[in-house]
């Protein structure tokens, strides 16, 4: 016998285990492993990432516009693409990191997330997403060590 869980948020709505914006991503996830199956792995799909990039809030897309130009400049092996609809960044088609707009699940600040294939190893804890509210010179520089020694 298969049971159903439904849970009630803070504002009393009904829902059943995912947010829209999750399924929206799941949804999005779909399209694109579609579209990439149609074109092909070794499809250029910066375009995607650019076009993706231009639809954010105006706070979103400044912060994502310098993250792909950090992370372009600093892993050039990276190949953009788009992951459940954000900026994403592979080597050999795995994810590496992603830019999570704050629009993206309505939270107060976007996120650098970096994934397992990520070489940012250090000892038995380390960070792998990172809080981004405003891209300063410092915080650049911080990204693109990140980003450097994530495909190292």
């Amino acid at each position: 016998m298969s049971t159903t869980t439904k849970t009630t948020d803070t504002t009393g709505e009904k829902y059943d285990g995912f947010t829209d914006e999750e399924r929206s991503a799941m949804k999005e996830r779909a399209r694109e492993l579609k579209k990439s199956a149609r074109r092909g792995a070794k499809a250029d799909t910066e375009g995607d990432v650019l076009a993706k990039i231009a639809e954010m809030s105006e706070s979103d897309r400044v912060i994502a516009e310098r993250l792909h130009a950090v992370v372009k400049a600093n892993a050039p092996v990276l190949t953009a693409k788009l992951w459940y609809g954000m900026p994403a960044y592979a080597r050999d088609g795995k994810v590496v990191c992603f830019f999570q707009s704050a629009g993206k699940f309505k939270t107060r600040y976007a996120v650098l997330g970096f994934s397992d294939a990520a070489n940012l190893d250090d000892g038995a804890m380390w960070p792998t997403y990172f809080a981004l509210t405003e891209l300063s010179a410092d915080v650049e520089a911080r990204i693109g060590a990140l980003v450097r020694q994530a495909v190292s």
